[in-house]
């Protein structure tokens, strides 16, 4: 079996820290420019190289994403880029466009390069090719089935690594390169700037009635017809190590330390249960799915994993997510008195029942008996977004702990985990593997 990373998104210093110490073997990070997440806060080259010497650290790698399509006004700017980033330590960065891929095997010979699945690669040719030219690895293109991943390890060279996406947002064009956010806004995806228009509400208008909406009912709000489910593959660890993939991708560079912890701490968990007996894994299988479903999420879907995916891939009727908990902070060094130090990201009061999520995959219940703000005063409640405030957690918290409070009934609405569970044939290959073994690719 080949040895398999969990690489997850930080799109802060935060959010990258949180990551480390929840258990990821890599993250991948932005910079300020040329990456495609534009409105995440992104890296200075002082936080890259913070961040790079943190993780490092702790033994783990730091990818930097400069993936967009460059035009012809790009090339000079990702050349300086480039030169900036010679120092910065990381361990690869993750392209898309062959004319910026030349530029950082000129200027970065010593850093591996990554393709992007923004590069859309389907076929082993294309593999072979990027590999041919210096490519150590390649993010499959989301359409890809796990047969066709099985395929492709068998026919690329024995060191070149392949890097899938299993879990996260989906997007409805191809490998997300998509026109739609360029057309409304005029800002592109291609380059960062998505404004997420699949998201949006969809109705028809008839050519001869200009101005009169025809919405496509699926309730009284018309239909949201772009708007895919979340890719949730914990459910299938087994058929994913099968398939020969070397890099678990989690999607999410806009998300926040509670997501990331809580991905993150998942995964973690069902790989390492996994590589230690598929009995062991089996009998977690719940846990995985209920803690992974307390992120913030849409309804999840297994993707082009098992075969192309159908309408029962879309959420038709709204483009909401689904958030049972709210993220209140990081808690940070525990002072003399027995308090946590907290800049706090959302209110919560004294007498409230918060939860600490253990990087061990405990979730310990306390109630918050004291908060004093930065000058030992007391108050009630900590109401000011990014307020530094030190409260009583009874001494539960240690440094890095993520807090958060639930704010939905125990019983989820429907869509928890997507079918049975997290997708079709969840338990099937399961059920057919000896313990510690993973040839369920057969079954595929």
């Amino acid at each position: 079996m080949r040895k398999v990373e969990l690489l997850v998104p930080a799109g802060s210093p935060e959010v990258l820290r949180t990551a480390v110490r929840y258990g990821a073997d890599a993250v991948y990070i932005g910079g300020e420019a040329f990456g495609l997440r534009a409105k995440a806060h992104n890296f200075s080259l002082e936080e890259m190289r913070e961040g790079v010497a943190f993780a490092h650290a702790h033994g783990v790698r730091v990818y930097v994403t400069a993936n967009i399509f460059a035009h012809n006004k790009d090339l000079e700017g990702i050349r300086a880029y480039f030169r900036e980033l010679a120092d910065v330590g990381m361990d690869a960065l993750i392209l898309s466009d062959a004319g910026v891929f030349a530029l950082a095997r000129e200027l970065l010979p010593q850093v591996e390069v990554h393709i992007s699945t923004q590069a859309n690669s389907t076929n082993y040719g294309t593999f072979r090719f990027w590999h041919s030219m210096g490519a150590k690895r390649v993010v499959a293109a989301r359409e890809l089935s796990l047969e066709e991943i099985a395929q492709i390890r068998r026919e690329i060279p024995e060191e070149m690594e392949i890097e899938c996406f299993v879990h996260g947002a989906m997007c409805i064009s191809y490998s997300g390169r998509c026109l739609l956010s360029n057309y409304f806004t005029g800002r592109d995806a291609n380059q960062g700037e998505c404004t997420h228009p699949c998201r949006w509400n969809y109705a028809v208008v008839e050519e001869t009635r200009p101005g009169e909406y025809l919405p496509v009912y699926e309730n009284e709000r018309g239909t949201f017809l772009f708007n895919s489910k979340d890719l949730c593959m914990v459910g299938h660890i087994p058929e994913l190590l099968a398939a020969g993939i070397d890099s678990f991708k989690i999607e999410g560079r806009m998300k926040n330390s509670l997501y990331v912890a809580a991905v993150t701490r998942t995964y973690r968990r069902a790989i390492d249960d996994y590589l230690e007996s598929g009995e062991k894994y089996r009998a977690n299988l719940n846990w995985y799915l209920e803690e992974i479903g307390k992120c913030t999420r849409r309804e999840f879907t297994t993707g082009f994993y098992f075969g192309k995916p159908g309408a029962e891939s879309q959420i038709y009727g709204n483009s909401t997510y689904i958030k049972e908990y709210t993220y209140l902070g990081c808690a940070g060094e525990t002072d003399g008195r027995g308090l946590c130090r907290l800049e706090q990201k959302n209110k919560f009061s004294v007498g409230e029942t918060i939860e600490i999520m253990k990087r061990d995959g405990r979730n310990l219940e306390v109630t918050v008996s004291r908060i004093l703000d930065d000058e030992g005063c007391p108050q009630e409640s900590a109401p000011h977004a990014k307020q530094t405030v030190y409260v009583d957690l009874g001494g539960l918290a240690e440094c890095g702990d993520v807090l958060r409070r639930r704010n939905v009934p125990d019983n989820p609405p429907d869509g928890g985990c997507g079918e049975s569970p997290c997708g079709p044939g969840a338990g099937d290959a399961l059920s057919e593997l000896p313990c510690g073994q993973s040839d369920a690719i057969s079954e595929l």
